[in-house]
Parts: structure tokens; C-alpha cells; sequence
């Protein structure tokens, strides 16, 4: 399908690009700012498909705001028009349309030109009403204070909140992506005639900000967000792609000494905590039992013996792991049990426990096995 974008170097044209390059789209027309004027009448003779992303939402002088989300519009569809081209037109509005600014009014007037054009030639339309997008690839201190406030707080810049209890209507990129692929294959559903995106987060401003702090403290909390929360999710992926790039890393507490080492990598109040652990060739480490807590073992390099007694009994069980073929073992309650390095050098073993480690309740019970 031969597909034109206009707008195709913006946050939402961008993202649309990849998408449709990974969906296997290959004829892409890509029209922006910078593009020679005159390729429009080229683009729209065989074009079979036209998403209309191009606008102005941050002009030098308010004027701009008609010139270029009306004006362009009406320059599109006169070349349609005059090419004999009735493909479907997918146009990106915003809910400022209902509002009476000259943005809002520019973009109204954007909608009503594509509405008469649909009834004057029979092409399909469909209009967009998006409240704020987020994610990544949108430029900071712009017109996007997700994209500012991920900007600043990953660089520890100054942020300006003027009233935390601003209650946002924001829609991620991918569920627009999603809406998009939909309706370019014809499945959309409209409500009194606008489309929409299916997931829309309503989140207060000063909570924005709360959780984006809270992202960049985690590297030091070893905390992760609640995964289980869709805003969070994508709000931390999205906090995630505005780090500087030399900041992509960051250090982690080794705990040392003769025997190795142990360094915790995440921890949370929800799903434990998880680390890592160095054992040198020979060493022996454990040797104790939990009432409550329990743990998951796993080999990744090297080789190992995880041995078991029920605390109580005589009996003890052996497990012979290496990192040559992974397996998980699981530490229960009332077992003493250690880990033996029985390679020739280091033994690296991954290790969950259901709760992070706290001083003041270790629940652990020194016991040889």
C-alpha cells in the first residue's frame, strides 16, 4: 500500500514511520516541513492512504496557528481533489478543538474542511481528537510536559509545576500507533464521529511528577514501578528513553570479601528482592534456614552443589547445578541449606527472595547442613 505521511518527521510522524516499516510497509511517502513543496502533487496521484499529521501547536505569532493547521490542510486536499484522488484521509485533531482559543479554533476549522470534503467526494475520513501524547522521541520543552518534565528530572534540571492538582487526559504513543494501524485497515470505531484512542490516562500533574522523581531515585532505592499500572509502565519507559546517553548505566554496593561477593540489583515491597552472588573456587556459602522467607537459585556460570537438610532431620539433599544448562532450585522454609563452588573458577548465581532483606527481621537461622 502506498501510504502518504505528512508531518512524517514529528514525535507522532516519527514513531508512525517505524511502526509501519516494521509492519512491512515499504511505500511510504514521507512529506514534511523541510520536503520540496511540489512533491505534494506527486505524492498524492497514486497515494492510497493519506495520515495527515502535519500542524503548528507552537507558532511565533498566533496567525501561524491557521495557516498551518487549516491552510495546509485545504492545500492536501485540493491536490487530492485535483489527482481524482478519493483514498481514505486520517487527520490528527486535538480536544482543544472544543475549546475557544486560536489553536483550538485553527484545529476546528482543520476537522470542518475535512467533514465537507468527505460529503463534496465520498472518501472516508477519520478525525482524531487527541488529548496530550506522551512517549518517546517527543521534543522537550516544546509543547509536551511529559517530554519536559523526563527531560529535566533525568538531567536534575528545574521543573515548573504552577498547580500539582491539574487534572491531564494524556494517550501514549503506542495506543495511538494502535488506533492508527486499525484504522488504516479499515477497523475503527467512531463516537459522534471523532475517533479515539481506546486508552486514555487521567493523571493529576503533581502525581506525574511524584512518579518521574521516584524513577530517577530508583537507581539508588533499586526499587522498579508497579508494573501492574499501566500509566507507570509506559510512563517509565517513557522516562527511560530522555536519559543523557552517557547515563545509561550506573553503579551497584558490592559487598566483598575473601569468599566473593554479594550486590543486590532490585528490590521491592511487592515482588522481593533480586541479586546476584560471586562464590570463589571452593567456597561454601549459606549454611543457615528461614522461618518465613524463601528463595530461588539460579546457576549462570560455573558449577555448583545446593545442599539441603530439614532442620530437625539428618537426611541431606543434593543438587548439582551448573550454568551449562539453567535451572531454577527453590529454597523453602525449614531448610538449612548452602551453596558450594565445585568449578575452577568463579560461580555466578542469580537470587530472588520473596522480600528484601531487612536487618531488624533477617529471618535467618545459622545452621550448618
Amino acid at each position: 500500500m502506498r501510504i502518504l505521511i505528512t508531518g512524517s518527521n514529528g514525535f507522532v510522524g516519527k514513531n508512525l514511520v517505524c511502526e509501519l516499516r516494521s509492519k512491512g510497509y515499504e511505500d511510504l511517502y514521507l512529506f514534511d516541513i523541510e520536503t520540496e513543496p511540489s512533491l505534494l502533487d506527486s505524492f498524492t496521484k497514486d497515494c492510497e492512504f493519506v495520515f495527515h499529521l502535519a500542524g503548528v501547536n507552537r507558532p511565533k505569532d498566533v496567525d501561524e496557528f491557521m495557516q498551518g493547521n487549516f491552510g495546509f490542510t485545504d492545500i492536501l486536499l485540493a491536490s487530492l481533489k485535483k489527482n481524482n484522488n478519493t483514498c481514505p484521509v486520517l487527520i490528527t485533531s486535538s480536544i482543544q478543538a472544543a475549546l475557544d482559543n486560536p489553536y483550538g479554533k485553527s484545529k476546528k476549522a482543520g476537522e470542518d474542511l475535512l467533514f465537507s470534503y468527505a460529503k463534496e467526494t465520498g472518501a472516508t475520513v477519520h478525525v482524531f481528537r487527541l488529548p496530550n501524547v506522551f512517549g518517546k522521541w517527543c521534543r522537550p520543552n516544546y509543547n509536551s510536559a511529559v517530554a519536559t518534565f523526563c527531560h529535566n528530572i533525568a538531567r536534575d534540571l528545574p521543573i515548573t509545576v504552577n498547580d500539582p492538582e491539574v487534572v491531564m487526559n494524556l494517550v501514549y504513543i503506542d495506543d495511538v500507533l494502535e488506533a492508527f494501524l486499525c484504522a488504516l485497515k479499515g477497523d475503527v470505531v467512531k463516537e459522534d464521529g471523532f475517533c479515539r484512542v481506546s486508552t486514555v490516562h487521567t493523571v493529576k500533574l503533581g502525581r506525574i511528577v511524584e512518579l518521574l522523581k521516584g524513577f530517577r531515585e530508583s537507581r539508588t532505592t533499586l526499587s522498579v514501578p508497579n508494573m501492574a499500572n499501566s500509566f507507570e509502565k509506559v510512563l517509565y519507559s517513557t522516562y527511560l528513553s530522555y536519559l543523557p546517553e552517557n547515563q545509561f548505566s550506573y553503579p551497584l554496593k558490592m559487598n566483598t570479601d575473601n569468599r566473593g561477593s554479594f550486590t543486590e540489583i532490585i528490590r521491592t515491597a511487592e515482588r522481593g528482592q533480586f541479586s546476584v552472588n560471586i562464590s570463589k573456587p571452593g567456597i561454601t556459602k549459606g549454611n543457615h534456614w528461614h522461618h518465613t522467607k524463601n528463595e530461588k537459585f539460579l546457576v549462570v556460570s560455573g558449577k555448583a552443589l545446593i545442599q539441603f537438610r530439614k532442620v530437625g532431620t539428618e537426611e541431606v539433599v543434593d543438587y548439582h547445578v551448573s550454568g551449562e544448562q539453567l535451572e531454577v532450585v527453590d529454597i523453602p522454609p525449614g531448610y538449612t541449606h548452602n551453596i558450594i563452588n565445585e568449578g575452577e573458577g568463579d560461580l555466578v548465581t542469580f537470587m530472588w527472595a520473596n522480600e528484601p532483606f531487612n536487618p531488624e527481621r533477617p529471618d535467618t537461622v545459622f545452621e550448618k547442613v
